[in-house]
């Protein structure tokens, strides 16, 4: 348990405030050439350097595309290194920037009018009613809030600050990772994994309290190409080939069962997500999703051969690529579970009631995790991610903060 909670609490509340208005909004449509992709994304990463630096870290390294990587020396060299992470851009659903935080102290448990007039809901929001009598903090109504990512972001911060005031807590070297475009799904393109050291390395990026995160879908694009014949419209019959045609037939045969708006759960889908072009040629981007890797590949089997039917039905030619986007984080953790159980066991240790539950998306952490370190991922306290009403709660954020200064303690002990 934290010394002097209050204090504690207080400083991350300010810590939180101050980086929420700092416009960090990704912006995916350059993200795959521009990284980070906002100028906003790097100012918030330089201030966050130059706080790292004040706590007297020696290692704290910023690099053109937007990683920010801190080492806290070790304690005792013969504890295993792990490290926690953060993405500081926000996403592009709604407005980001000028985000206006307003605090409510002691929440009575009443629908909370917001400063545009909005009203955010209790019968929309039941978590609202753990809360009563704790401090919230919502946006004016007009911006999303931020807490996604920049509750993980402060969480770590004030972590690190308390880790390194108290050179009594035996821990290995902790490492630091603060990453950018997170949203835009490009977060870990352009990172170096080769310099990480942790064996584990949790990111700090979940939602509701006590909820741990250590399973994800397996994700993948396809595209495919349609090309038609294109002719004077008034002598088409027997020549033309309109590939429009042939891209809305396509999409026809996605089974509806299986696509966002039709699953929950366990269970994968086809999304259709954009399309384009003319007669002569046209283009239609389908995301894939699936917990299950053999499942996946074959859905994306089940794509070409229903592009061989098109092709056999109408004429003209398809091309068709895949990408393979992220894999379930699980797998990593399979192989190396004490990363899971030193998170568990700290949750014991105070009290905490944690309680895994699967992503229907993913996180930096699936990319890393691709190389075999496991990442679960750390609840953070922020509802209505993405959106207006979008709102956090200071006490969840605080736990988070003491449950992962306790797992740094449980790492020592377990290893």
């Amino acid at each position: 348990m934290i010394n002097n909670m209050n204090g504690e609490k207080n400083k991350l509340l300010e810590r939180f405030l101050r980086y929420v208005k700092i416009d960090t909004q990704s912006n995916e449509s350059v993200a795959d050439k521009i990284h980070p992709s906002t100028e906003g994304q790097m100012v918030l990463l330089n201030i966050l350097k130059e706080e790292l630096l004040s706590f007297g870290l020696n290692y704290v390294e910023l690099d053109k595309n937007g990683y920010l990587l801190a080492r806290i020396p070790a304690t005792d060299s013969s504890k295993t290194i792990i490290g926690f992470s953060a993405h500081v851009d926000t996403a592009e659903d709604v407005k980001g920037n000028g985000v206006k935080p307003f605090v409510i102290n002691n929440y009575d448990g009443k629908d909370v009018v917001l400063n545009n007039g909005d009203i955010v809901k209790v019968s929309d929001n039941p978590e609202l009613e753990k809360y009563i009598g704790t401090t919230l903090i919502f946006s004016d109504g007009t911006t999303l809030l931020g807490s996604d990512d920049k509750a993980g972001v402060s969480i770590i911060m004030s972590f690190v600050e308390y880790l390194v005031s108290h050179q009594e807590i035996k821990h290995g070297e902790i490492e630091i990772l603060f990453s950018p475009d997170e949203e835009t799904g490009y977060g870990m393109d352009f990172f170096d994994i080769k310099k990480l050291h942790s064996k584990a390395l949790y990111t700090v990026d979940g939602s509701s309290i006590y909820t741990i995160e250590d399973e994800c879908f397996n994700a993948a694009s396809f595209t495919a190409e349609f090309v038609g014949v294109a002719t004077h419209l008034g002598y088409a019959r027997g020549r033309m080939v309109n590939a429009l045609t042939m891209c809305a037939h396509f999409i026809t045969l996605l089974p509806q069962a299986e696509s966002p708006e039709g699953t929950d759960g366990r269970y994968g889908y086809y999304c259709a997500h954009k399309i384009s072009g003319n007669i002569a040629e046209a283009r239609l981007d389908i995301l894939i999703r699936d917990f299950d890797y053999d499942n996946l590949m074959r859905r994306i089997n089940f794509l070409i051969s229903t592009s061989e039917t098109i092709r056999n039905l109408y004429g003209g030619e398809i091309k068709t690529d895949y990408k393979i986007s992220y894999k379930n984080m699980h797998m990593a953790s399979e192989k190396q579970p004490l990363a899971m159980l030193a998170l568990m066991e700290a949750g014991k240790s105070l009290g905490q009631d944690l309680r895994t539950e699967i992503i229907r998306g993913g996180t930096d952490g699936a990319r890393i995790a691709e190389h075999g370190i496991p990442c679960p991922n750390i609840y953070t306290g922020g509802h209505n991610l993405h959106s207006c009403h979008e709102w956090a709660s200071l006490d969840a954020m605080f736990k988070s903060y003491e449950l992962i200064t306790e797992l740094v303690k449980k790492w020592a002990e377990l290893n």
